[in-house]
């Protein structure tokens, strides 16, 4: 009895093995199919984004040397320029994006493109002067030797495509506050009032500076309406369009962010995504005057005043 009951046991044993093995193959078989399946729609997306962009070329870069990530501190250069034939050439709007692998904080610093700074090779100069001389690689040499800020990454926005990025990510629009009538220099006239603004009307938002502000109104205009975009991108129903957002996306922005990058940031901010974007402008309050030189009206600015704002703004997220 004994000697058959250990004969029913261990048949049962391995009745159990092979029905285990049989769930982890049903299991293995299903989450292959489901990642081919995500996989597959990824690629239908981008490639329905790429034809959203036929047409339309990239435009070629000056090898970019950006520092290696420290401490999982990431910073990218971000930069706007103007593809219109009177501006060609010039970077509209500077940035430093910050962002910390570790602790999920976003941090923005805006460099007013006047600021009067000395490229190297040069001599002083207006800051957004160094993009138009050498592209990102010498910008980023000059914020380094000025400022003495490490820059890992870049990115460049071409503003045609501003329109285009603002509806895909943000379909409904953006809801902002008009203090005052803009018009002047923008191409159409934007009312005073509580409003929602889409693709080409906020371009023209971030754009105008014929206020009593001039560039200083932009600017916070700008990091107001890159916080919200934020916000939007990281809704549910975006995230799944991300990949069509990417490809429709890729002929108006060049960066040499790899794909490893782009993924821890855009898990760390799903995971945190309650986390606010600091902000802060260049240069700051009280630490500059109005010049005029040969280049034109320039900021000139409290150099060891700023350098030090701007490395205790970078880092102090890491203390």
């Amino acid at each position: 009895m004994k000697v058959r009951n250990l004969g029913k046991v261990a048949n049962n044993q391995v009745k159990r093995k092979k029905l285990r093995k049989k769930r982890n193959r049903k299991l293995i078989l299903s989450i292959t199919l489901l990642t081919t399946m995500i996989i597959i729609y990824c690629v239908y997306q981008y490639n329905q984004g790429l034809s959203m962009n036929k047409g339309v070329a990239n435009t070629t870069v000056e090898p970019f040397e950006g520092e290696e990530v420290q401490f999982g501190e990431i910073k990218v250069l971000l930069i706007g320029t103007d593809a219109r034939e009177e501006e060609k050439g010039r970077s509209d709007t500077l940035m430093i994006g910050y962002y910390n692998q570790h602790t999920h904080q976003i941090k923005i610093v805006s460099l007013m493109r006047d600021t009067y700074v000395e490229i190297p090779g040069y001599g002083m100069q207006k800051l957004n002067a160094a993009y138009s001389f050498g592209g990102p690689e010498l910008l980023r040499k000059t914020i380094k030797h000025n400022f003495d800020i490490n820059i890992n990454y870049y990115a460049t926005v071409d503003f045609n495509g501003f329109p285009k990025i603002i509806d895909l990510v943000a379909p409904d629009g953006i809801k902002v506050n008009i203090e005052k009538e803009m018009s002047k220099g923008i191409g159409m006239t934007l009312h005073p009032g509580e409003q929602i603004l889409h693709g080409d009307q906020l371009l023209g938002y971030v754009r105008f500076r014929k206020d009593s502000q001039n560039d200083f109104g932009r600017v916070e205009r700008q990091q107001e309406v890159l916080s919200k975009l934020k916000d939007q991108a990281l809704r549910i129903n975006q995230l799944v369009k991300l990949p069509k957002i990417l490809g429709a996306t890729n002929a108006y922005i060049d960066t040499n962010v790899n794909t490893q990058i782009l993924y821890s940031i855009g898990k760390g901010l799903l995971t945190h995504s309650n986390e606010g974007v600091e902000t802060l402008r260049i240069p700051t309050e009280n630490s500059y005057t109005n010049l005029h030189v040969d280049a034109g009206a320039v900021l000139n600015i409290d150099l060891e005043k700023n350098k030090q704002a701007l490395k205790a703004f970078l880092e102090s997220d890491y203390k």
